[in-house]
């Protein structure tokens, strides 16, 4: 496919956006002319499938008439992560996030030509979704290329605005709730499962020139970046993760209460993924908070677990 500058002109061969794109799979490349509704879908189904498990074991809990519009938004999040963390040069994902943006404006005013894009045409007329929603991660993933560290655990919060709290708006949306009550609780779920991933990939992120551990609770605690590149778990290092972890914990704890104000399907995914999120909080632990070189991972027997709790809960009134 032609890959093609967010003026409609093809790119030149030396363009970031061009470079940006082949590094990408190629099936994410705009092309020249829109595909029909049912491939659109198709694709966003395909792409949320084959992704990740998790995914596909939420959407078993999901109504039939929701899973659709789950997959287009999963599509979006997916992809334009992928733009933001998966290509390797700033430049180049920058470029890409100005064409994936031109092609949400395109959604909003009937003329997109991504096939997820023309899939969420219909989610967003059918849910009167505002484009500040999907424009907001955006802002984080260009956030990404620029700011690499963080300074306060509130810097880390405003981050976690754009890159998770979205995610929870989006899907309030799908299940009918526009409120600012429970997208408040959603934010602490959201953002509690963003700080999670963050302690989860202490080693990954900085594999990536990135650290999402607050610079002052660094200092705070004796902990230097050197610890980090060279795999230190130092007992101020581990000290200084515990603290993270039980700070993270609070806020899966201020988020809980949402389970109680949404319908059962939705319940049960929310419980699903907030106790997912808190398991990886236990498997830091566990580890004696020593994560750097040792990525925490929840064993599969817990999955099932979790996921068997999951079920109980639908088949027999929603969360327990």
């Amino acid at each position: 496919m032609t890959q093609m500058a967010s003026n409609g002109v093809q790119a030149s061969p030396a363009a970031p956006s061009v470079l940006g794109w082949s590094r990408l799979p190629s099936e994410y490349a705009i092309p020249e002319r829109a595909p029909s509704l049912l491939e659109a879908q198709q694709y966003c189904e395909r792409l949320a499938r084959s992704h990740y498990e998790n995914f596909s074991v939420a959407t078993w809990f999901l109504p039939q008439r929701l899973k659709q519009h789950f997959f287009n938004v999963y599509a979006y999040c997916r992809i334009s992560d992928d733009l933001g963390d998966e290509v390797g040069d700033a430049s180049a994902s920058l470029a890409l996030l100005d064409q994936w943006e031109s092609q949400l404006q395109a959604c909003y005013h009937g003329t997109p030509k991504h096939p997820v894009f023309v899939a969420l045409t219909e989610t967003v007329r059918k849910f009167d979704i505002p484009q500040q929603e999907f424009a907001d991660l955006l802002t984080a993933f260009r956030q990404d290329q620029t700011v690499t560290r963080f300074e306060t655990f509130n810097d880390v919060l405003a981050y976690c605005r754009y890159s998770a709290n979205p995610v929870g708006h989006l899907v309030l949306y799908l299940c009918g709730y526009r409120d600012a009550e429970r997208q408040q609780l959603s934010d602490f779920t959201c953002t509690a499962l963003q700080l999670a991933n963050f302690w989860q990939d202490v080693s990954v992120d900085y594999a990536k020139g990135r650290i999402y551990l607050p610079l002052g609770d660094l200092r705070k605690y004796g902990v230097s970046e050197q610890d980090i590149a060279q795999n230190r778990n130092t007992e101020s290092f581990c000290s200084m993760m515990q603290f993270e972890v039980e700070r993270a914990r609070d806020w899966f704890r201020q988020g809980l209460p949402l389970v109680q104000k949404v319908g059962r399907e939705l319940a049960v995914d929310l419980d699903l993924f907030s106790r997912g999120g808190m398991e990886i909080l236990n498997a830091i632990e566990r580890q004696g908070f020593a994560v750097l070189g040792k990525r925490p991972a929840i064993s599969k027997s817990r999955k099932l677990a979790l996921v068997a709790r999951a079920a109980m809960g639908k088949l027999f009134g929603g969360a327990q």
